[in-house]
């Protein structure tokens, strides 16, 4: 049996594909500096070994003079290492693998190498990628199109968030974020996409891309990489932002959203706490959608995944019943349950950037009257001072903004990075009703006595919890 190991197993993209090698037969092992479900209780699931920290002895390498064959008996080293972005080059476990010459791959070389078919479809943008590469991945599997298919998250009606189904297209998430420590170009580009599903483009990763320009001309050169006979499906927040060129892509154009003018154009967008239903046109067809995933912004999603799907030839009443029977994915407005003490309903989201937890609040505020408390924690991009003007207003739906303790990051020492009272002072400019609660037990105490049945508490962010989420809906007293 090969044997492969993960360093940064819980990453969403990393756990789909700790699943799929499990499928396809290897040991799988896996590391990481935390775990937090719904990514470990999904490896949990599917029986795949992990454990915490960064122990080299741990993943089975054994000094070169046993000379053991590759991949044989538990303390056999691996034969294969995937590297996520978690592992640093003072991470025991890369320096390990790579001072004893094991084979290594990060996790988009993985997918380029095993996943990537003739008809590759990336779906990419600041927001909305996961969940239309999710969408579109039901959509070609009810289509009997048997795809390769990869998205970071945890499907409500999809045992895998990565397999192959063995035909002759592929659907993956594209990421614009590094590939690696030592690969600096955006995932992204590892996947060869013939079809670019580009959902929006907004600022975001200013670690990586300190300017939005730099940010900007990565989708621009995506863009320009498809082929003559491939195909573009761009919204139409995309297609304003002309120093994309956009037009200036080679292969046809598909737009889409709610202006009248594009080729795809949604329209009588009715959300509710069930789910949403709304119309989508193409030329002279108007078809009636309906879905139980929540966000008025998930229809501008569905609609590119329509766009395509229509678009390659997939038959709208398949596309339409696939679309009303998906269940979306998790941590993206996630009801978790509601509190046992005043009965306020709970949500989970992985919006982890300003212009993502605005779109979350936005939605939250059409269907809900009462209190809105918003407990936020973004991305390391996120809490450097470059993406200050980002913040401006980006709660305005909240009733209060609620900062806990924020990860730890690691730190270059050429970046300066916000504290959480920092953090809250920058939203507190433009949401004065802002607060730092350092304290976990606190900040559920606070949240069990002020939130009430009426009131919604929404968790906005991608790292875990610390398990906040599980004390507010369990919590007796």
């Amino acid at each position: 049996m090969k044997h492969i190991h993960f360093i940064g197993i819980c990453g969403v993209g990393m756990g789909a594909l700790a699943v799929l090698w499990h499928k396809k037969g290897w040991k799988v092992t896996g590391s990481d500096a935390g775990f937090y479900p719904p990514i470990s209780t999904h490896l949990t699931k599917h029986n795949i070994n992990y454990y915490a920290g960064w122990h080299p002895e741990k993943i089975g390498a054994l000094p070169p003079s046993l000379n053991l064959p590759l991949g044989q008996g538990e303390t056999a080293r691996p034969d294969l290492v995937v590297v996520g972005n978690v592992a640093g080059s003072q991470n025991p476990e890369l320096k390990y693998v790579l001072d004893n010459n094991i084979p290594n791959l990060s996790y988009p070389e993985l997918i380029e190498q095993n996943l990537i078919k003739t008809n590759s479809i990336v779906c990419a943008g600041t927001f909305g990628k996961t969940s239309t590469a999710a969408l579109l991945a039901k959509i070609f599997i009810d289509a009997k199109f048997n795809p390769a298919y990869m998205f970071g998250a945890v499907a409500s009606d999809l045992d895998m968030s990565a397999d192959d189904l063995g035909g002759e297209w592929s659907i993956v998430e594209g990421d614009e974020y590094k590939t690696g420590r030592t690969d600096l170009k955006a995932k992204f580009f590892h996947y060869h996409p013939t079809h670019l599903l580009l959902t929006s483009a907004t600022w975001d990763h200013a670690d990586v891309y300190p300017t939005e320009k730099l940010y900007l001309e990565t989708f621009q050169k995506i863009i320009t990489q498809l082929p003559k006979n491939g195909l573009l499906v761009a919204s139409e927040k995309v297609i304003n932002i002309q120093s994309l060129g956009v037009i200036q892509s080679s292969c046809p154009i598909i737009t889409y959203g709610p202006a009248v003018e594009n080729d795809y154009q949604y329209f009588d967008v009715t959300p509710t706490k069930n789910g949403l239903t709304f119309k989508i046109k193409n030329k002279t067809e108007t078809y009636n959608l309906k879905s139980e995933i929540l966000g008025t912004y998930m229809a501008d999603n569905i609609c590119g995944a329509f766009a395509l799907a229509h678009t390659v030839g997939i038959d709208s009443k398949t596309i339409i019943a696939s679309i009303k029977n998906a269940g979306g994915v998790k941590r993206r407005l996630e009801k978790r349950g509601t509190t046992t003490i005043t009965n306020a309903t709970v949500f989970d989201d992985i919006a982890h950037s300003p212009a993502k937890a605005q779109a979350v609040l936005s939605t939250l505020r059409q269907i809900y009257d009462g209190k809105i408390f918003a407990v936020y924690e973004p991305n390391t991009g996120n809490r450097q001072p470059e993406s200050a003007p980002a913040y401006d207003n980006a709660f305005a739906d909240a009733s209060e903004v609620i900062i806990p303790r924020l990860t730890k990051i690691k730190s270059d020492n050429k970046s300066k990075h916000w504290d959480g009272n920092e953090l809250a002072c920058v939203i507190s400019s433009t949401k004065p009703a802002t607060q730092y609660i350092a304290d976990d037990e606190k900040l559920v105490n606070y949240l069990l006595k002020n939130a009430g049945p009426n009131d919604v508490i929404v968790f906005l962010g991608s790292h875990g919890w610390r398990g906040m989420i599980e004390a507010i809906i369990n919590s007796n007293s």
